[in-house]
């Protein structure tokens, strides 16, 4: 509590934008009515009617391969995350180290051990944020790929199919929503370093951050060729 004294006024006013921007394009992209608008939204549409597609073929190879390539890049990304946590532990261990490089920078980081230590553990709550959304994706595409292994043969209509099919979709949604917040805590991850070096930076990232994931979100080329061809 009392190194929480230590932050600034300009501090605690980027780490609001920071927390805002976070928690707020989360809430806009996931539940607000221009979620389902957006590229997480219409891969929603793509996977249900995956489902539906793998429910008539009696070989699968295809699909099991497909989640295999899911379940790869999420690995990546949760063992990626580990080493940046390590890292980032390291640097609580080495701080007064740290002080020195960026009392050098002249940018205003921080002027004492313990402040230095808050925007770190900022830094590294982002990741093990991530960390566990990534893990928890991971575990939830493991379920999906049970679910492939026990699906029924059938066509889309029949009321057992339907059901099915959005247990599948379902289950594949989720653990996409997952990893998309894990890549999103990622991006806000990079914003909260900026805080090393100046309040103002991390206010300025976390606008950036929320910019940038709004346009690949909203008004990306990848997106219109989605909607187009729904």
């Amino acid at each position: 509590m009392r190194a929480l004294q230590l932050l600034s006024i300009a501090d605690w006013l980027a780490l609001s934008v920071f927390l805002a921007c976070w928690t707020g394009y989360t809430w806009f992209s996931e539940h607000s009515r221009w979620a389902c608008k957006g590229l997480i939204g219409s891969a929603h549409g793509y996977r249900i009617e995956w489902a539906y597609r793998m429910l008539e073929r009696d070989i699968r190879v295809t699909d099991s391969t497909l989640i295999g390539n899911l379940v790869t890049s999420v690995s990546f990304y949760a063992n990626t995350t580990i080493y940046i946590i390590a890292g980032l532990v390291a640097a609580l261990g080495a701080a007064d180290r740290l002080l020195n490089l960026t009392a050098d920078l002249a940018l205003g980081g921080a002027s004492s051990r313990e402040l230095l230590e808050i925007k770190l553990l900022l830094v590294l709550g982002s990741f093990v944020y991530g960390y566990f959304k990534f893990t928890w994706g991971l575990r939830q595409f493991n379920l999906l790929s049970i679910l492939v292994g026990a699906a029924p043969i059938g066509q889309r209509g029949e009321p057992e199919i339907d059901g099915y099919a959005r247990r599948i979709g379902g289950v594949n949604n989720l653990a996409g929503d997952d990893f998309n917040r894990g890549i999103r805590a990622y991006y806000f991850g990079l914003a909260a370093s900026g805080w090393l070096l100046n309040s103002t930076v991390l206010g300025l990232l976390s606008v950036i951050i929320l910019v940038v994931l709004y346009r690949r979100d909203y008004r990306s080329a990848a997106l219109g060729i989605l909607r187009r061809e729904s």
